[in-house]
């Protein structure tokens, strides 16, 4: 809970007003959401840098959007969830970096090292095989599987959010997504599996 003094403009008040075209009003969202957000993001990442990152995109965000807000919602709410879609964002990348990466442990590992230092050339060798399996097959797709299929699995979007950014229907989102997914595993097997049936 952000905390404001006795008597002080609701969040709700400030963000109206900079809609407005007050940009002090812009300055006192940040200072009231700037730590406030910051320990929400970097629990959820466990990295200060990119907790980081992720806290100036959301206010970059609230800026350039700050005409999508309407009072039907509470503000911490939009925020929060701004910041929160942004984490999640990164967390996905982050395990797809850690997925192509020559040095990935595999087998479960839930942690986000990049490094392996005791990985050996056998392994090193077969993480290269499999990249290129993957990246081989996923560019293989068609256009609107492949597109689809990022957009969930990688840039972890919703099925509504990705209806309203190809202009397809619910269900057909879903059948991409679907028909994408089954696609690379008939391809690659157990290789994609747990990666593609995580969303």
């Amino acid at each position: 809970m952000v905390e404001r003094p006795i008597g002080s403009p609701s969040d709700e008040d400030l963000i109206v007003a900079f809609q407005g075209g007050d940009v002090l009003a812009f300055d006192e969202i940040v200072r009231r959401y700037r730590d406030p957000l910051y320990n929400f993001v970097v629990r959820l990442l466990g990295d200060t840098f990119f907790s980081e990152d992720v806290v100036q995109e959301t206010f970059l965000r609230v800026y350039r959007n700050r005409h999508r807000y309407h009072q039907v919602a509470k503000f911490s709410t939009w925020i929060y969830t701004i910041a929160s879609n942004l984490a999640k964002t990164e967390l996905r990348r982050r395990k797809v970096r850690n997925f192509f990466s020559i040095s990935s442990k595999g087998e479960d590992e839930k942690d986000y090292d990049l490094v392996d230092t005791s990985v050996d050339i056998e392994r090193e060798v077969d993480g290269i095989l499999k990249t290129e399996a993957i990246l081989k097959e996923i560019d293989k797709l068609p256009h609107h599987f492949k597109e689809a299929v990022l957009l969930r699995d990688v840039q972890d979007l919703s099925y509504e959010e990705i209806s309203q950014i190809l202009n397809v229907p619910l269900g057909t989102v879903k059948s991409r997504v679907n028909r994408g997914r089954s696609r690379l595993q008939k391809k690659l097997g157990f290789l994609v599996r747990e990666e593609l049936e995580g969303g």
